[in-house]
């Protein structure tokens, strides 16, 4: 589980704004970018090219 200080100061790295967290899927979501940033053993991997592209489905699911 990340740390909600940590998660307080994280922002995306494409677009610096906002991340969610997802405990479920284990990832951090950008919004105006649509993209899911991975969390591996509890530490955010904040890479694009490591994140995936939401689905239209998923987008509507975080908003």
């Amino acid at each position: 589980m990340l740390d909600q200080k940590l998660l307080s100061i994280l922002a995306c790295p494409v677009c610096k704004g906002e991340l969610h967290y997802d405990r479920e899927a284990k990832e951090l979501i950008c919004l105006p970018d649509a993209m899911a940033f991975p969390v591996r053993d509890d530490v955010p991997v904040m890479l694009s090219n490591e994140a995936r592209e939401l689905t239209l489905e998923e987008s509507e699911k975080y908003r």
